[in-house]
């Protein structure tokens, strides 16, 4: 059996944006798991690129890096640095992570660990390359809650918000020898991971910081422009979207709104509060945006992305927080108490059409959506499961 996907290289996919460019045909009543491989813990997604599945782990005391041979599930090389971590005493249920999504890119792979230690590995042999460990730059090393941010690769950039609560900066490292390009510490990071887009003529870095949502220019590190942003517990998480000139946010009991550049000034287009989203990140297909709720004890819901109005939620009771992806027919929601749905949405309702239990423990990780199936990281483990 030959495994036959379109690449899914970094976190949310091939453009960060939760958009799914190849599914299966038809959702039959029951999956079949194809395997099932114990990786270790953390809620570091899966992805998959240059013919390997690679995951970022933890094994007891190291960060854990694997590539995983997608037809068997055997791996194929594994390579692990000493990284102790204890959790904040106030999300020990997250566990020690990692929590950030590797990144695979021109034949290297880049992961960034929960104490914020960066390093890059020749994707094929698992050989390291370069390791940058912050501690002594920036003493807290990572966020309260431990490094979240998924590091983005563009114009030979690896860009990373690296540092702690109160210290820190997003920085642009070579991505070939890890030497700092350029470094913008006009604020610490947050739990999001950035964007990469082009607005006003000037492509930019986008992402949610400790206390701000900003602007950087991707050639210089040059603050473009900010927004005060500040939700409870400084948990500023959420990764935003692109909808044709504007950008969508949101965070914490912070509602969801809309953000057009004028003249390079953020203006607010939309705002609608009766949604928020917490830890779950949106997605938009055609002109309907998806997301999930953090009110009403979790709720899938459908704004239309140019008004921002309204037009559906799902049930309420639906659970702590969800991964969302869609392509332009399908929305693949799945939950951390590994409940995942298949639906076919519209401006009118949800759709499902397929409910699955894809593991018996917690799924925060995102899945990856292949031609034939899935890639299910839970608790310990990485599943394929296939619609064969």
């Amino acid at each position: 059996m030959t495994l036959i996907a379109a690449d899914w290289p970094e976190w949310r996919g091939p453009h960060r944006d939760g958009v799914v460019t190849e599914e299966p045909k038809a959702w039959p009543e029951k999956l079949n798991r194809k395997w099932k491989t114990e990786v270790g813990i953390g809620h570091a997604s899966p992805i998959m690129a240059g013919g390997s599945i690679y995951e970022f782990a933890r094994q007891g005391n190291s960060e854990t890096v694997l590539a995983i041979d997608p037809v068997s599930g055997a791996i194929r090389w594994k390579q692990q640095y000493d990284a102790p971590y204890k959790m904040n005493s106030a999300a020990v249920s997250h566990g020690e992570g990692p929590k950030a999504t590797p990144l695979y890119a021109s034949g290297r792979l880049y992961t960034l660990g929960i104490s914020g230690i960066l390093s890059a590995f020749d994707a094929e042999t698992g050989k390291p390359v370069w390791r940058l460990d912050f501690v002594k730059q920036y003493k807290e090393g990572a966020p309260d809650f431990g490094t979240a941010m998924s590091p983005i690769l563009d114009s030979g950039l690896l860009i990373a918000h690296v540092g702690g609560t109160k210290l820190g900066a997003l920085t642009a490292f070579d991505a070939a020898t890890g030497s700092v390009k350029w470094s913008w510490n006009g604020d610490s990071p947050a739990y999001a991971s950035p964007i990469v887009v082009d607005l006003g003529g000037v492509r930019q870095v986008v992402t949610q910081s400790h206390s701000n949502i900003v602007g950087v220019a991707v050639g210089s590190g040059k603050l473009l422009w900010e927004i005060p942003f500040k939700t409870s517990y400084d948990q500023n998480i959420v990764t935003p979207v692109l909808y044709k000139d504007t950008l969508i946010f949101s965070g914490l009991d912070n509602g969801v709104f809309a953000v057009r550049l004028d003249q390079g000034s953020p203006k607010t287009v939309w705002q609608n509060k009766s949604v928020a989203m917490y830890m779950s990140s949106p997605v938009v297909s055609g002109n309907l945006l998806f997301g999930f709720s953090h009110l009403k004890k979790g709720q899938i819901f459908c704004l239309d992305a140019g008004t921002g109005a309204t037009l559906w939620t799902g049930p309420p009771r639906s659970g702590d927080n969800a991964a969302i992806l869609a392509s332009s027919t399908t929305l693949f929601v799945l939950t951390t108490d590994a409940q995942l749905t298949i639906a076919r949405p519209s401006a009118a309702g949800l759709g499902e059409i397929r409910h699955y239990e894809v593991a018996d423990s917690p799924t925060w990780a995102h899945p990856v959506v292949l031609a034939d199936g899935l890639l299910i990281k839970d608790l310990k483990t990485l599943t394929r499961w296939s619609v064969n």
